[in-house]
Order: C-alpha cells, then sequence, then structure tokens
C-alpha cells in the first residue's frame, strides 16, 4: 500500500524543448506540453534549467508557472546562478542533480555524501524559502544518510542501472537493482524522508517500480516525449498512467 495515497506521476517536459531548440523559434512549445500533461492526468510537472540551457529555457519557466496549476519540479546543479533562479521563480520543489557540460543526460546520482558541506546552505535557503527540497541519488544507505543530514524531505533514487540491466537483458543485474532501490525506499520512509524515483523507465520496465508501496512519485520524460512522436502526448502520458495504476 502507497504510504501516501496515488502513486504520482511527473512528466519532464525538457525534450519538448530539445526539439523547439534545435531550429530555434517556438515550436513545439513546452508550455503547451505542461497543459497537456494536465489535462489528462499528470500530477506535477519537471523541468531541468541547465547551465547551457540546451532545451529549458529561463523563461519558460514563468510561463510553465502561468500556464498550470501543476507543481512545477525544477532540477537544477547546486551551482549559485541555479539557486538564485530557483529563489526568483519558486517552484514547489528543487531537486538538485549532478550536471556535468558534457552529459547527454544525468549519468548518476548527486553524491550528497561527499558533497555535504557544499550542499548544506543551497539546501537551507531553499527550505527557508519555501521550496520543497528533493535530492537525486543512488539507492544507497550512505547517500540517504547523507539526505537525513542535509534536511531533504524528499529523494529521487536514480532508476538508469535498473533501467539499462533490463535493456542488456541481465535479468539478475536487474532484479539486484530493483531489489535495491526496494530496500532503500523502506529506508527512507523510516527516516521520515519521501522516496521518489526515476530515469530510463518506460511502458516495458515502469511496473515492477512502480509496485515498490513506499515510493510516492515516478518522474519520466524522455521516454513519454518520444512515445508522443507516435501516438500524442495525451495517449504516451494516459498509458504510462494507467501502467502506473495497474501496478498499484
Amino acid at each position: 500500500m502507497n504510504q501516501t495515497g496515488k502513486l504520482r506521476l511527473g512528466v519532464n517536459i525538457d525534450h519538448v524543448a530539445t526539439i523547439r531548440n534545435a531550429r530555434g523559434g517556438d515550436h513545439p512549445d513546452p508550455v503547451r506540453a505542461a497543459a497537456i500533461v494536465a489535462s489528462v492526468g499528470g500530477d506535477g510537472i519537471t523541468a531541468h534549467l541547465r547551465e547551457d540551457r540546451r532545451h529549458i529555457r529561463d523563461e519558460d519557466l514563468s510561463r510553465i508557472q502561468a500556464a498550470t496549476n501543476l507543481p512545477l519540479n525544477l532540477e537544477m546543479a547546486a551551482t549559485e546562478e541555479m539557486l538564485e533562479i530557483a529563489l526568483r521563480h519558486k517552484p514547489h520543489a528543487a531537486c538538485i542533480v549532478p550536471e556535468k557540460r558534457e552529459e547527454r543526460t544525468t549519468e548518476g546520482g548527486l553524491d550528497a555524501a561527499g558533497q555535504h558541506n557544499r550542499l548544506v546552505p543551497i539546501v537551507t535557503r531553499l527550505r527557508d524559502a519555501g521550496i520543497r527540497v528533493s535530492l537525486f541519488i543512488e539507492a544507497e544507505e550512505r547517500q540517504l544518510d547523507a539526505a537525513r543530514l542535509l534536511g531533504a524531505p524528499v529523494v529521487e533514487f536514480h532508476t538508469g542501472e535498473y533501467a539499462h540491466a533490463g535493456l542488456d537483458g541481465d535479468a539478475d543485474h536487474e532484479a539486484k537493482e530493483l531489489a535495491r532501490i526496494a530496500r532503500m525506499s523502506a529506508l527512507a520512509r523510516e527516516m521520515g524522508i519521501e522516496p521518489h524515483a526515476g530515469h530510463g523507465l518506460t511502458y516495458d520496465n515502469v511496473k515492477p517500480i512502480a509496485a515498490i508501496p513506499e515510493l510516492a512519485e515516478l518522474n519520466i520524460g524522455h521516454y513519454l516525449v518520444g512515445e508522443a512522436v507516435f501516438v500524442g502526448l495525451e495517449s504516451a502520458v494516459r498509458r504510462m498512467r494507467e501502467l502506473m495504476d495497474e501496478a498499484r
């Protein structure tokens, strides 16, 4: 049983902006994507404002907030620039993620344990501004301990290893990763931290993750935008929502 009610679906709309930016101009508009997600039962909008602005742009954030009442989860690097932007826009939540300029996508979890001293002032200022802080981490006890010490109320477990194991056909590794995420989700609850999960989730692999009773939210983006090319964003989000509900 989900300890916080229905498993929420946050939809990451970054890659609608990626397509827009490939040609310049305003089409397709990520704000329209946010409105569609709201209309078909999505529970939140996730957007990652990267240092190089490769997809979401600064002005997109206020436009998204104005266009929908869904909570905005701003993914951000632990930098002074991104902190100031978060404080200015005051999203519902700010998820601190690792970021390297050359990476195509986020390649792993934040080392919250190793970066404790750097993260303390950022987490404190976000929290003091009424922004719900989340840390995007690997499903490891050391990282959970760090999140607790930092006072982060939410963690999002990186599910990339689980997703990659399934794509590689390594059933044993996939099962081990799933079990690890389940154990750490339970431990997070024991610590008073709300666990979320995301990265690499698809129609084919979402159900075992969604079945973990302690998880409160999944954040899914790239796959849904890719499916939307073929079936439309409404259908893609609805199908993911159905699979998540079936798993519960």
